[in-house]
């Protein structure tokens, strides 16, 4: 039961955090404190409501939120969100827009996982809702999923990605964003081999590593600086008495999103400071953009510990995608099998966690793929967000992915096979 105590503590902590906030926020607004015209009185009741609701969100997993949407008719169609493939560690969903015809394009949009849940591509999946059929990997966290379930790491997640990929059928158009690009890559490889009908038409990857070496980021001088053992060592524990997954070894949501706060300590201080200043001048909301963008980034999910251990083993140190040696199952996945499934990858000037050339080396990788069926764009000052969500998406990714996926829907597989 190793590190069992340091699970439950950590939520001890986190809850602890979230009752000082709410008690604060109460204390400071109790109506006889009014008589007090003390700024600090005021502020403290800001402090609290800041506090509670950040320590809130770190266990709850937000909604999608989408509801509905305007459609090319003019009228607003209710979205209905269905599972359609049901895994222990992820299910697959469809935005199904009630009363519209079927879109012809058919998108399987990949979310990463990577401490967040597939909500953070919240803003890109009602983007494109309006264009295509879309399809998302809800991944699940590995708090709630018990230790009878077995193990999951990255063969099991690029074994996931074929069966949902099967399930689609081959007019399928794949979306990797950020962590699921390599795995994603050599899904799709795996599937040219084996099950070639299976393959999608088109497939797309946002900011991946697929040779992390290629332009070292911090992220990638970090896999490269700790060994195996210290990593397991500091970042791995076993799930508390609390949650399903009770025992499971994991690497706490938690402990991510401390990774994420001090790469970036100083704008995450400011933020929440002049947050609490507006709340106090009552300038705040629960829909303004601080809590928007904070309640998505707080919400974090446990990886399970094989997930994350063999994807900085593999995926960083031993660069098995970005030396074509990755084995899936025993079997030896060739990146080279891939002739006949478009490839396009998409890298932003400023990205510090997927810097360019990392993504942009599946190309390469792609030696059976003719030139003519590949393609590649680098955003000019966009971040890592803003490839896939930000205004840069919306503004210039969003129609070059689509007209990519156009250009290349042509005559079914088994159709251009039997001509």
């Amino acid at each position: 039961m190793r590190y069992m105590a340091t699970y439950d503590l950590m939520e001890t902590l986190r809850n602890t955090n979230q009752w000082l906030g709410a008690t604060a926020k109460s204390m400071a607004s109790y109506p006889a404190l009014a008589v007090m015209p003390n700024p600090m009185i005021s502020w403290l009741a800001a402090w609290g409501e800041v506090t509670e609701r950040s320590f809130q969100r770190m266990v709850v997993k937000p909604s999608w939120g989408i509801r509905s949407i305007t459609c090319a008719d003019g009228r607003d169609h209710l979205v209905e969100i269905e599972t359609v493939v049901e895994k222990s560690f992820a299910d697959l969903i469809h935005f199904n827009v009630v009363g519209r015809e079927t879109k012809p394009r058919k998108i399987l949009l990949v979310a990463p996982m990577s401490g967040h849940y597939a909500t953070l591509l919240r803003s890109t999946v009602i983007s494109l809702i309006p264009d295509a059929e879309v399809y998302v990997t809800d991944w699940k966290n590995a708090r709630d999923i018990p230790v009878s379930c077995g193990k999951f790491d990255v063969e099991d997640y690029t074994l996931y990605l074929m069966d949902f990929m099967r399930e689609l059928g081959p007019e399928t158009n794949v979306i990797a964003v950020c962590q699921p690009a390599p795995l994603t890559l050599a899904a799709t490889a795996y599937l040219a081999e084996l099950d070639p009908d299976a393959q999608p038409r088109t497939l797309t990857l946002i900011g991946g590593p697929i040779d992390p070496d290629a332009t070292p980021t911090d992220v990638t001088d970090f896999g490269n600086r700790v060994t195996m053992g210290q990593l397991e060592e500091s970042m791995i524990q076993r799930v508390g008495f609390k949650y399903k997954g009770v025992g499971r070894l994991v690497y706490p949501g938690l402990l991510q999103l401390t990774s994420f706060v001090s790469m970036n300590a100083d704008r995450h201080s400011k933020a929440f400071s002049e947050q609490i200043l507006r709340v106090t001048r009552g300038e705040a909301s629960d829909h303004d953009a601080h809590n928007r963008f904070y309640d998505e980034y707080l919400a974090v999910m446990d990886m399970t510990a094989e997930f994350y251990l063999s994807t900085v083993e593999r995926i960083f140190k031993n660069g098995e995608i970005a030396k074509n040696s990755f084995v899936v199952a025993g079997h030896k996945v060739d990146i080279g099998k891939i002739t006949d499934v478009a490839v396009k990858t998409v890298e932003g000037a400023e990205d510090d966690i997927s810097a360019p050339g990392q993504c942009i080396a599946a190309l390469e990788l792609c030696t059976g793929l003719p030139e003519s069926k590949k393609a590649s764009h680098l955003e000019p000052g966009a971040g890592h967000y803003g490839i896939f969500a930000g205004k840069s998406w919306r503004n210039n990714i969003r129609p070059l992915v689509l007209e990519f996926i156009d250009a290349n829907a042509g005559k079914t597989r088994k159709a251009a096979n039997a001509a």
